[in-house]
């Protein structure tokens, strides 16, 4: 089937009345999930990475601690211990020379904060399927949703965590439809190519078209029995929260309905925030709010609540923080 009659089944449902009233697969059992928020963290993510120049610094979670600590949202919270990874966990995604590029081209110290991102996502999964939380969001750095296969990094990514914790989900907690949102200024386009031919994962992107890595074509809808699982939403410069929420509400609520996820992960890009060093978006802590309110109705609808996200960019340190303070006290919010 094509992108319309992919959306065509969730529009006819679309409304406040129906997304509450619609229900999940129910396709994995778990226990009762307890109303809470998990909060992965560890001291490993303030590891430098690159030089000091550089926009992607530990600053960028150190600022996200003290700013949430500030408001008062770490209390809230249920904290997650990260965990190594192993290497047939990474290569749910990754090749064996990919995972062993990495190690040779960056180093064993970037490898193992990479790994460190990629063991906390999973944990933050494995917390939500055994239902001691029932959403998580993933303090690491650096992000992942550029990485494909190249033994290299790409665009300050090295393992894409998301995009393992999807196979994750599916191939070992046993859920079979994922949804991945991705808000982050930049097109995902690693995540972007290791499911495009896959129906059981829905890949929703809002991005600057024109920005790094200059990917997210919104003709690219998927392939083969993946067609209409890929929706691409470029937006302008300057894309305000009524931009990223039209979207949303024309594009990303509708697909979802039709999909009915059993499981969703957020890519989660603050520098789609206004005043941002490498985006030129205009969202508003409001907007993320708002945004961060129709995933989690999605999931509270299609999967009893069940969210993972993992922070991707953002490198205003002020305004990611203002950003992911804002997102984790809404998801706590539902929880």
């Amino acid at each position: 089937m094509d992108r319309r009659q992919f959306l065509s089944g969730g529009a006819a449902l679309l409304g406040a009345a129906a997304l509450g009233a619609s229900l999940g697969s129910g396709l994995v059992q778990t226990r009762a999930l307890a109303k809470t928020t998990g909060w992965v963290w560890d001291d490993i993510f303030l590891t430098p990475v690159f030089s000091p120049t550089h926009p992607e610094q530990p600053e960028r979670v150190s600022t996200i601690l003290q700013t949430m600590d500030a408001r008062g949202v770490l209390a809230q919270l249920e904290p997650i211990s990260i965990r190594q990874p192993t290497d047939d966990e990474l290569r749910l995604i990754h090749t064996p020379e990919h995972i062993a590029g990495i190690r040779r081209n960056h180093g064993a110290q970037i490898d193992a904060l990479a790994r460190a991102a990629v063991g906390g996502t999973l944990a933050a999964c494995e917390a939500v399927h055994a239902g001691k939380i029932r959403n998580a969001f993933v303090c690491s750095r650096p992000p992942g949703h550029h990485a494909r296969n190249d033994g290299r990094e790409e665009g300050f990514c090295f393992y894409n965590h998301v995009a393992i914790a999807a196979r994750f989900v599916q191939q070992v907690l046993g859920y079979r439809r994922v949804l991945i949102v991705d808000w982050d200024y930049h097109h995902g386009d690693g995540t972007e190519y290791f499911f495009y031919r896959d129906p059981d994962v829905l890949f929703f992107s809002t991005h600057d078209w024109g920005a790094y890595p200059r990917t997210g074509d919104p003709g690219r809808t998927g392939a083969d029995t993946g067609i209409g699982t890929n929706i691409n939403v470029p937006l302008r410069c300057g894309a305000t929260d009524a931009d990223m929420l039209q979207a949303f509400d024309t594009e990303l609520l509708p697909a979802a309905l039709a999909f009915d996820p059993d499981f969703v992960l957020i890519s989660a890009g603050f520098d789609s925030r206004m005043q941002d060093l490498l985006g030129c978006f205009a969202v508003t802590d409001e907007g993320y709010r708002q945004m961060t309110e129709r995933v989690c109705d999605i999931a509270k609808a299609h999967c009893d609540g069940r969210v993972v996200s993992v922070l991707e960019g953002g490198y205003n340190f002020a305004g990611i923080a203002s950003g992911v303070a804002t997102h984790v006290a809404t998801m706590a919010a539902y929880s």
